[in-house]
């Protein structure tokens, strides 16, 4: 269907409106990418230099699209990727949890998340808590029984960056809390952007730069910053820290930010339940390749010992099958569905989950394929410089 006021029917088209619809700050921090972006570029580049094989009879009549992911039953291969403090949208996260649940999948929730385990848990049964290595190991284990009281289903631990945040094009100005001198800098932008403060109008409240989810018991929530400088002041976790989190956690685990195959193999070795193809979005060490060209080194380095999911650069319901082909479970989304949000809200990100649905489906159709699961590399058209791999030891 062509897109109507509230309906977008594409990823392309809910950008632009979140392009309009959220003050220059705001947009500028949902779209970057460090240094030059050439990994943030390259993430969404890199899909369109794969083709499809397709067939044009005796095609399946149904099209299956359910899979599991870390224990939990989905219906469709997407699941919601933890995304810091949102300032998008005065329901945050709570109202991605709310879609995704209505759409059947999980939702990974962010440590630096601006809404709490407890109130998204409650919207959503499939929730996944991803933390950082942040702190002491006591106050890690604070937040596992935090995030196991709230009946989260699994845990991430990301682990892709490198704490760089330069950008050739200047970073964002992302203020330490919404003070007087604050709102009088940023008076300007929001004012052209008249719908975004309104929504936050209706709310009572300016949008909250405090992390709720690593708040110590008993204090009050850190500022963004004040959590991220706890962050850059915690020695860096080895693989033994890993593994003792993986075994203080008990219940499925995923590493989020694998790139190389000798990682996968060592995530492998201390017994997760699964990986996530990752290079922060394009934040992370500027250069590295997109995602989708060391997926099939990943998966050829842990066979079917574990799951592996992708992340980054997914704009359409093709790349996804694109994923699937060459060995992912499943995809986790993070500026897609943001960009739902900033459009219209909890309708926006149920409206993009819906075109990767839909587009998944368009793709098996094509395909000839009754199932994500019957998808195999032969499906696509691979340019023989497309994957990246580590030359041989």
């Amino acid at each position: 269907m062509a897109s109507t006021r509230e309906w977008f029917e594409s990823v392309a088209e809910a950008q632009r409106r979140a392009k309009r619809r959220l003050p220059r700050s705001v947009y500028l921090a949902l779209v970057a990418g460090t240094e030059r972006g050439i990994t943030l570029e390259d993430n969404v580049n890199a899909f369109g230099e794969l083709g499809f094989r397709p067939h044009i009879a005796d095609l399946p009549r149904q099209r299956e699209q359910a899979t599991t992911v870390l224990g939990q039953e989905i219906s469709f291969p997407v699941i919601i990727s933890p995304t810091g403090v949102q300032a998008v949208h005065p329901e945050g996260e709570v109202a991605v949890a709310r879609a995704a649940q209505a759409a059947g999948t999980a939702i990974g929730l962010s440590s630096f998340a601006s809404r709490s385990i407890e109130d998204v848990a409650a919207a959503n049964e499939r929730t996944f808590f991803q933390v950082y290595w942040v702190g002491s190991r006591e106050s890690i284990q604070q937040r596992l029984e935090r995030a196991r009281a709230a009946k989260a289903k699994a845990l991430i631990v990301t682990l892709d960056w490198t704490f760089a945040h330069r950008r050739d094009w200047g970073s964002p100005a992302i203020p330490e809390r919404l003070d007087l001198k604050a709102m009088a800098r940023f008076a300007p932008e929001v004012l052209r952007r008249p719908r975004w403060l309104l929504d936050f109008a209706r709310t009572g409240k300016l949008p909250d730069l405090t992390v709720p989810n690593l708040a110590n018991p008993g204090e009050p929530a850190p500022t963004f910053f004040g959590a991220y400088g706890q962050w850059l002041g915690t020695p860096l976790a080895s693989w033994d820290d890993i593994r003792w989190l993986r075994e203080e956690w008990g219940g499925p685990f995923m590493i989020k930010g694998i790139m190389h195959p000798d990682d996968a193999r060592r995530a492998v070795d201390i017994g997760v339940s699964a990986i996530s193809v990752s290079n922060h979005g394009g934040n992370n060490l500027d250069g590295t390749p997109a995602t989708i060209r060391v997926l099939p080194s990943i998966v050829e380095a842990v066979g079917d010992q574990i799951e592996v999911l992708l992340d980054g650069g997914i704009r359409r319901g093709s790349d996804v099958v694109k994923a699937l082909a060459l060995g992912a479970r499943a995809v986790m989304v993070g500026r897609a569905y943001l960009w739902g949000m900033a459009a219209n809200g909890e309708a926006g990100v149920a409206n993009v989950l819906e075109i990767l649905r839909g587009g998944i489906d368009e793709a098996l159709l094509g395909l000839g394929r009754a199932s994500v699961h019957d998808l195999v590399p032969e499906d696509l058209i691979i340019p023989s410089d497309f994957t990246r791999a580590p030359a041989p030891a």
